[in-house]
């Protein structure tokens, strides 16, 4: 069995400094997983500063509360919830907000989390164990059409028909209920797979990413924040793999591009509409040293993009 990895805050310098922390400032923390990124924004925030920490995972909820810092505010919620946070917790606007996306380690090692085909456990794949549909439940109920476009377009997998029909034929025998079932299905339906990568790699990212919709939160989160930030406040975003940063990169170039108007308009250039975010810097990613140290940072990109223009004061 591979050993298991520990768990390791990517690209946490990096993150905390593109903040650009006031200590005196609100933050959040969309991601909290473990708290790595969460307590180095602790450690830079002064006695009036604040941290508003959201996760969907009751076990990171759980290491998250046991920080005993009155600073830190700690919400079981989606951040694609977080506009609605906000409100409820009364804050208008906050100066940094924080995302790391994706599957944390401790979900990847933990068996019986079912997000991983390294060990036979529950197919459960959900962020949020208290609520939503498992991995099993939505391959139990889904037809070929649906299974083949979601290993599709989320795993971006080649023979993802091929997977979806030995699902459906093997489901009719007996439930499809754990991740070692699953896996061998998918072994059976990949002919080939680049070296080093097991066939059931992309399958398993699909569903996850589908039973926890992770690309559709993500979309719903980034103009959230956006328009929670005060003026010259960051929104800092890792993600770690293509179709999460696309999202990212596409985003944030488009609210930092001037609104397309119609030729010819009578229009002098104080009038045209400002640009809600402007990008700083360039992608970063992790150093060779930090790869080495922990190889799951290796895919890891983060962008940052700094309120301007009307944003809240």
């Amino acid at each position: 069995m591979t050993a298991l990895l520990p768990h390791r805050t990517v690209l946490l310098k990096e993150a905390v400094e593109a903040l650009r922390i006031n200590p005196s400032g609100i933050y959040v923390d969309g991601t909290f997983g473990r708290g790595g990124h969460a307590r180095a924004v602790l450690s830079a925030l002064g006695r009036d500063g604040r941290l508003v920490a959201l996760d969907r995972d009751p076990e990171a909820l759980a290491a998250a509360r046991a920080i005993d810092d009155k600073r830190l505010k700690v919400v079981h919620a989606n951040f694609g919830q977080l506009a609605h946070v906000l409100r409820e917790l009364g804050l208008a606007a906050v100066n940094g907000v924080l995302l790391d996306i994706g599957v944390s380690s401790p979900q990847l090692d933990k068996g019986e989390r079912g997000f991983s085909f390294r060990f036979d456990a529950p197919l459960d794949m959900r962020m949020d164990t208290t609520q939503g549909e498992t991995a099993a439940e939505f391959l139990a109920r889904a037809e070929v059409k649906e299974i083949t476009e979601v290993i599709k377009n989320y795993g971006e997998e080649r023979f993802a028909f091929q997977i979806a029909k030995k699902i459906v034929a093997a489901r009719g025998e007996r439930p499809l209920a754990t991740t070692g079932q699953l896996a061998a299905l998918v072994r059976e339906a990949v002919r080939t797979r680049e070296p080093g990568q097991d066939p059931a790699t992309r399958t398993f990212q699909a569903l996850r990413i589908h039973v926890n919709q992770e690309l559709e939160q993500l979309a719903l989160v980034l103009p959230q924040a956006t328009d929670a930030l005060t003026d010259g406040g960051r929104l800092v975003v890792i993600s770690f793999h293509s179709l999460e940063d696309r999202i990212v990169k596409r985003y944030m170039r488009e609210a930092a591009s001037p609104d397309t108007l119609p030729k010819n308009l009578p229009l002098r250039s104080v009038d045209l509409p400002t640009p809600k975010l402007r990008l700083v810097g360039k992608p970063v990613k992790a150093t060779p040293e930090e790869i080495v140290a922990n190889p799951r940072a290796r895919s890891a990109v983060m962008r940052v993009a700094e309120r301007v223009g009307g944003g809240r004061a």
